[in-house]
């Protein structure tokens, strides 16, 4: 991967949208030569997809907290019944297993602190292998979706 690979993966991190023409423009090539570059990089897997970014407070998706959460044990079983568990958890909008305590990162949206507090008593607490969950609202978004850096 060069340079003018990254700079193609910048610009359609920025707007997924812009056709071959328009992105070979911005990163002056001719099209030709733009386009095979992009199929290269989605064969390669570095463009994994493309997709609409939702504003969430416009849907409806007002509240927004990180829960982290710290496994009682954990052997294979455990984890693996835990990471399909929190999967099917349509409100965790992300989730990581992390290094060291907690065990997991989990990034909830709900319509409010009430729809949340639901979530957390009846689906999160009960998910497979938790020890303890904590839990920090996300007061402000001050950087979000930003372009891997090239």
């Amino acid at each position: 991967m060069d340079a003018l690979d990254r700079k193609i993966l910048t610009e359609l991190q920025l707007d997924g949208r812009l056709t071959v023409t328009e992105l070979a423009a911005r990163v002056k090539l001719s099209v030709s030569p733009c386009h095979r570059r992009v199929r290269d990089l989605e064969r390669e897997g570095a463009i994994r997809g493309y997709r609409a970014v939702v504003d969430a407070a416009t849907v409806g998706l007002n509240f927004e907290a990180l829960v982290f959460a710290t496994l009682r044990w954990e052997d294979r079983d455990t984890v693996t019944e835990f990471e399909k568990a929190v999967s099917a958890v349509p409100h965790v909008i992300q989730a990581q297993r992390l290094f060291g305590e907690p065990d997991y990162l989990l990034r909830v949206a709900t319509t409010d602190l009430a729809a949340f507090q639901q979530l957390y008593d009846q689906r999160l607490a009960t998910l497979p292998g938790v020890q303890r969950l904590t839990s920090t609202l996300v007061m402000k978004h001050v950087v979000e979706d930003r372009p891997l850096p090239e």
